[in-house]
């Protein structure tokens, strides 16, 4: 009987990986790793009968891996582009399929043709505003994350908790946080940092795309519906501030390029009607950093990225992590006496602040702007949400306003 025919043959996929990943020599071992990676129970029985074909074929599954990259290789192209090829010689003619190849989505938009600033230049009157003389005695930060534009947290009604997440709460949600900046405000000069995972994800998947997540938008609907929210937050913000920093995190788990195309047309948009008074800079580094009066470094990342970390970054630091972040502080000599660096991180959905983890800097946790998912209530419990405000002084001392929805 040949391997298709085989109960186990769709799953080799998963098998090449894990050799790969892990460079196991265990054939029960390898089985197991597959089943933890894909969530599948097995009886022992069943297990001893998947052991047994990893050992009948995991030669094979290699060897196709091999044999496609080196070929592919050799003639300078892209390995994941080739779907199959044909190996013809004097004495045999062999058709092989390539592992490897990644089926191109439809209709997916390539982004980096999109010219936003020829399609808003000659549509955009700017507005100029009363210059408001700037404080130097501090400056206020908006800090939200995961916001899970085009999310369904309850896709059929009978979530275990109800809940909904569509335009309409994303804007009173908004309306919230716009009323509490105002009525915290204390200087002239606003910070908005913007986690990671503002959008819930491209064609109702993941960056990574290994598993379908329930959506109310298409993608359409999703991206007008977030450039809406961004427009509106800087319509809303700017008569009272004389200077605004939007930073915004693309390489994340669920955003990736569909973020970077949004907050593209926003940056391209908001800094043509607000000349001079609104910068917009987007992140597509994991990590990246800025400086505010020579007092604060603020280092912000998502916690998990696009395609590379296997776990994201905990909520409660560990020394993996602890080690990371000050790698990453000495190699871009970011400490210096009196320095506070603070790492701002999403991903987590949770409320958590560590000052005293090391000498060198702080670790921040961010809740979630959106609901919990239907996921995350079923797997775990049905989580608060919210954002954060705060007020920096030129003294060291920070001032931090939370609001949970």
């Amino acid at each position: 009987m040949g391997n298709k025919t085989s109960r186990w043959a769709i799953y080799e996929e998963a098998i090449k990986e894990i050799i790969i990943e892990t460079n196991l020599e265990s054939d029960t071992e390898i089985a197991r790793q597959v089943c933890h990676k894909l969530n599948i129970t097995l009886s022992f029985n069943e297990l001893r009968e998947f052991r047994k074909y990893v050992y009948r074929h995991k030669k094979r599954i290699l060897d196709d891996y091999e044999g496609s990259y080196e070929a592919t290789d050799s003639l300078d192209i892209d390995n994941t582009t080739v779907k199959h090829m044909w190996v013809k010689s004097k004495n045999a003619s062999l058709f092989v399929k390539n592992p490897n190849f990644i089926k191109p989505e439809d209709g997916k938009a390539d982004f980096k043709e999109i010219d936003f600033l020829s399609i808003f230049k000659d549509k955009i009157e700017p507005i100029i505003l009363d210059i408001i003389p700037i404080s130097a005695d501090g400056f206020d930060r908006f800090i939200y994350t995961d916001v899970h534009v085009g999310m369904c947290v309850d896709k059929d009604g009978f979530a275990l908790y109800e809940g909904k997440w569509d335009e309409e709460q994303l804007n009173i949600r908004l309306a919230i946080a716009i009323n509490w900046i105002l009525e915290h405000k204390k200087f002239d000069t606003l910070y908005i940092s913007d986690l990671g995972d503002f959008m819930d994800g491209w064609d109702g998947m993941t960056i990574r795309r290994e598993h379908h997540l329930p959506q109310n938008m298409d993608n359409q609907k999703a991206f007008d519906t977030a450039l809406r929210f961004k427009i509106k937050m800087i319509d809303s913000l700017i008569p009272y501030f004389n200077k605004i920093v939007c930073n915004n995190i693309t390489d994340d788990n669920h955003s990736g390029a569909f973020s970077y195309i949004v907050n593209s047309a926003f940056k391209t948009y908001i800094e043509l009607k607000y000349p001079n008074k609104v910068t917009v800079n987007i992140q597509r580094k994991f990590m990246d950093y800025y400086f505010v009066m020579d007092k604060y470094c603020i280092i912000e990342c998502h916690g998990k990225d696009g395609g590379t970390m296997k776990f994201g970054m905990k909520p409660q630091i560990n020394d993996k992590i602890i080690k990371t972040i000050s790698h990453f502080i000495d190699e871009n000599f970011l400490y210096k006496k009196g320095m506070i660096i603070e790492f701002n991180k999403g991903d987590s959905h949770q409320s958590l602040i560590d000052k005293s983890c090391s000498t060198k800097f702080q670790y921040h946790n961010f809740p979630s702007f959106a609901p919990p998912s239907n996921w995350v209530k079923t797997n775990f419990q049905n989580s608060m949400s919210g954002f954060s405000f705060r007020n920096y002084y030129i003294n060291g001392q920070i001032s931090n306003h939370d609001y949970i929805f």
